[in-house]
């Protein structure tokens, strides 16, 4: 009876790391060296990922990386597009084993224990995007999305993170994330990490949003106070 009992535990807990979608946001809290309490957010949208590291109090940006990813048993497998810790792994495969349950991600060999923030929902955008054109002066101008050169934005239901990487010569250009909403037609952000500029952390963009033909249309004022219009395409 209870070697029965230990057997259905057993497999009860392989059925859930199988099942269970890792698809939304997860957070872990970390403590640096210095006595720093340091938050890890680890967004999962269908086919790509992106993890980042950053002062809980500050917002300081420490780092991120992310790219293409796929769970097969209790190993995560990713494809590396960009490292802000080591650009050289740009390109590389790595495989991340885990325990998982709906609302726990630890990774094996580590310390390290995400606790689930959403699912992928509520927010209608979850997914990973690419920068693929903006409008200026009236006039659209498109942007070949398979280049090298990209700008991502993973979204899981109430988190975000913009990227600007390229994956040939393995350059990291900029990342900013935090929070956001989706509610009548306007996409709010609220900003919890920036790493151009940390004096950004806190502030809240509004913009207005539409979904035409698949295409996120995204129009309102930048961090800087600039006008911008832009389109983004769901990655495929």
């Amino acid at each position: 009876m209870a070697k029965f009992i230990v057997l259905l535990i057993c497999s009860f807990y392989t059925f859930s790391i199988n099942a269970q979608s890792l698809i939304g946001a997860w957070e872990a809290t970390i403590t640096s060296q210095d006595g720093d309490k340091l938050r890890s957010v680890w967004i999962f949208a269908d086919g790509y990922q992106a993890l980042t590291t950053y002062d809980a109090a500050t917002g300081e940006f420490l780092n991120t990386n992310g790219g293409t990813w796929d769970l097969k048993g209790d190993v995560i497998t990713e494809l590396i597009e960009f490292n802000t810790d080591n650009g050289e792994l740009v390109g590389e495969e790595i495989n991340i084993k885990i325990a998982a349950t709906k609302d726990l991600l630890h990774i094996v060999d580590s310390k390290i224990e995400y606790k689930r923030i959403d699912n992928g929902k509520p927010g209608v955008l979850n997914g990973a995007w690419l920068m693929s054109g903006r409008v200026r002066n009236g006039e659209t101008q498109l942007r070949d999305i398979d280049k090298p050169r990209k700008t991502m934005k993973i979204l899981s239901g109430t988190r975000f993170q913009w990227i600007a990487y390229n994956t040939e010569t393995k350059q990291f250009m900029g990342t900013g994330g935090g929070t956001y909403t989706t509610i009548n037609g306007e996409y709010t952000e609220t900003i919890e990490f920036f790493s151009k500029d940390n004096s950004k952390v806190g502030i809240s963009l509004k913009f207005n949003y539409k979904l035409i033909d698949g295409k996120w249309h995204h129009s309102g004022l930048s961090s800087k106070g600039d006008p911008i219009q832009e389109i983004w395409s769901k990655r495929n």
